[in-house]
């Protein structure tokens, strides 16, 4: 048997860390497909730009402190969900982020902020998009 080392054991030493599937878990799925949304529209709101490389790093950051996993397809299937709502969704319910309220969407540990009624919204977009979205 090889002798395998979790990439998790880098942030949490050689603890046991349970990383559960996330395949059933809807209101984590949901979480995710929001913490990528507002990723994605705070860097269009700063830069005019949604970059596909930051919702890779977004989604394997949000996943690692979550100590969940998501089979790639499924990552790269929400991570596109999440631009096509950051690019096209967002307006039409009333939700155009500007700069200065990018930093009122996420905590100082940069988790969403809860509080915020802009992330409220989002993440009621997020859950009606997954009903209508099949991933798998």
């Amino acid at each position: 048997m090889a002798n395998f080392s979790h990439p998790l054991s880098v942030f949490f030493g050689k603890v046991n860390v349970k990383i559960r599937e996330m395949s059933l878990l809807a209101d984590a799925r949901a979480d995710l497909l929001c913490y990528l949304v507002a990723t994605a529209a705070a860097t269009y709101a700063l830069t005019s730009d949604c970059r596909v490389d930051h919702v890779v790093i977004s989604c394997r950051s949000w996943l690692s402190r979550n100590r969940l996993s998501l089979p790639w397809l499924d990552r790269v299937r929400l991570g596109q969900l999440a631009l096509q709502i950051a690019r096209r969704n967002l307006r039409g319910v009333g939700i155009a982020l500007k700069q200065a309220e990018v930093q009122g969407l996420f905590t100082g540990d940069m988790k969403l902020n809860p509080a915020s009624t802009v992330v409220q919204r989002m993440l009621q977009v997020c859950r009606h998009a997954l009903k209508d979205y099949r991933l798998a």
